[in-house]
């Protein structure tokens, strides 16, 4: 065979593999594209939402120097070490209270030898959310509480809590997150007073639900003026955790979001601030 009719020969098979390679490639990623397509729905709706699959919600405040916090003093502080000016690029030291803005109280927070923040289960992260509304009685009483009575209209109206889920405390003080006075509803005795789950209540989702996560709109799982914390004690060491500082429960449904925790990772952790969205 002569020397050009060897390369055309080289030549026509390497179109065919390069053909057939973008073919199936092709093919590929049109199944990608596909499955993805299909999936979508079973991770956004997957848990009876009513509205337009897809939708994504923040539920999360901007972690800042001047949220308010607890004890009434910056949560972080952030120096910052290079910037782009001088160095081309810009970098941070951070300085922060696990328990600071939107945030997870993991087990290990009430509790001796609890579950560590990096040790909850990744499967308890993805979880329905059946949110508990109780913004007029706490317009009317900065120290509302969620009680049994409440879970019960929930359940009345929507149906059973669902198995694995996270029960939200919507009292509407999110809205006051920029008023540290408002929010944190500290008085001159240096009391706070803010919404949060009674321990009878707890109990009642502890006993008769599969529920692994609680979350509220204020400072705490307890209610401001609390001097016992009976809410963290039972419901952390009990390995399910909490979710402080949610924002934007306004916005998702009571029943049928599906909610997304994207909690932190370091090693012995009591819990820590977190990007948390839910789907819809």
């Amino acid at each position: 065979m002569c020397h050009h009719c060897v390369i055309d020969s080289v030549k026509q098979r390497m179109l065919s593999r390069r053909d057939l390679f973008k073919a199936s490639a092709g093919a590929a990623v049109t199944a990608t594209a596909t499955a993805t397509l299909t999936a979508q729905p079973a991770v956004a709706g997957g848990h009876g939402a009513k509205t337009a699959l897809g939708e994504v919600i923040d539920m999360t405040h901007t972690l800042a120097p001047e949220f308010p916090t607890f004890f009434g003093v910056p949560g972080i502080s952030m120096e910052q070490k290079f910037n782009f000016k001088e160095h081309g690029f810009n970098l941070f030291d951070l300085s922060i209270n696990e328990h600071t803005a939107t945030h997870i109280d993991a087990p290990l927070h009430f509790s001796a030898d609890g579950t560590s923040v990096d040790e909850i289960a990744v499967e308890n992260l993805v979880i329905p959310l059946a949110v508990i509304d109780i913004r007029e009685k706490a317009a009317a009483d900065a120290d509302a509480q969620v009680t049994p009575d409440d879970l019960k209209a929930w359940i009345a109206k929507n149906g059973d809590i669902p198995e694995d889920c996270c029960v939200a405390m919507n009292s509407g003080w999110s809205a006051k997150s920029g008023d540290e006075a408002a929010y944190t509803g500290r008085d001159a005795e240096k009391k706070l007073h803010f919404p949060g789950f009674h321990p009878e209540a707890t109990k009642m989702l502890m006993e008769e639900t599969s529920a692994v996560a609680m979350a509220v709109d204020t400072l705490s799982l307890d209610h401001g003026p609390s001097a016992d914390f009976a809410t963290h004690y039972a419901w952390l060491p009990s390995g399910r955790y909490g979710i402080e500082n949610l924002a934007n429960l306004d916005a998702v449904p009571e029943s049928g979001a599906t909610l997304v925790v994207g909690a932190p990772k370091h090693k012995g952790g009591t819990g820590g601030p977190a990007r948390i969205f839910a789907m819809m």
